[in-house]
């Protein structure tokens, strides 16, 4: 039987929070927060991640049947545990993600580095966080702005960073387990469609364009991505 397992990111709250929906929807499901994300030390980068991740899952006698779900930094851990430990993997519905390094708008890393000496650049990143999540529920926006608050600028600095050095492309083609692929049509940040460039590396895998949605899509449309969940895992 598939175990879910879902990652969350730097965005949307930046913690296990952000998945709220898909616990209350998945029974038996698991979603951890990433060290250094409401308390603990950050990993050094997606590698490191991963492996605890996998330590946290182990803990708990998950090791087989796995189906991670993530986004941003959550999709980046999921693709790498799925090349790095493919017996264990089941499957990957993964979105806002690049096998390769991801390209910034200029400022990007400035602004979270700013708006730690500066409280007027601190609202302007709260601001931006607000901005990204505008597709979620009011309710659970105003609870993952608090999560920002209390994971600060830096802790998403540092996952940005991350994020951008991460780089499988000269893996990706042998990723073995089964693999969805979402994207938001409507990501204010508007990035690249890297999603794409993982779907025409990978055989075999399924790649679906959402509007309505944007940088988070399990948290702004729980309804339409527990239904695509369903399918995928349905289908193994």
């Amino acid at each position: 039987m598939a175990q879910l397992v879902f990652i969350h990111g730097p965005g949307a709250g930046a913690c296990a929070d952000a998945y709220t929906q898909q616990l209350q929807y998945f029974e038996g499901s698991v979603a951890p927060t990433l060290p250094g994300h409401l308390e603990g030390m950050r990993c050094a980068d997606v590698a490191r991640y991963t492996d605890w991740v996998r330590g946290w899952l182990w803990a708990q006698g998950l090791k087989q049947d796995l189906v991670l779900v993530g986004y941003t930094l959550g999709a980046s851990i999921a693709l790498q545990y799925g090349l790095d430990y493919p017996d264990e993997v089941a499957g990957l519905v993964i979105m806002t993600v690049a096998a390769r390094p991801k390209v910034r708008a200029p400022g990007a890393y400035e602004l979270r580095l700013r708006a730690l000496e500066d409280p007027a650049v601190y609202e302007e990143w709260i601001a931006f966080q607000r901005h990204a999540m505008k597709f979620v529920e009011p309710d659970l926006r105003e609870r993952l702005m608090q999560r920002h608050r209390q994971v600060g600028p830096l802790s998403q600095y540092h996952d940005l960073k991350a994020i951008d050095a991460f780089d499988v492309s000269d893996r990706i083609a042998s990723l073995k387990p089964k693999l969805l692929l979402l994207r938001g049509l409507d990501d204010p940040g508007q990035p690249p469609e890297y999603e794409r460039e993982i779907h025409q590396a990978v055989p075999g895998s399924r790649y679906i364009k959402l509007s309505g949605v944007g940088h988070f899509p399990p948290t702004e449309d729980p309804a339409r991505i527990n239904a695509l969940i369903e399918e995928f895992v349905a289908g193994l």
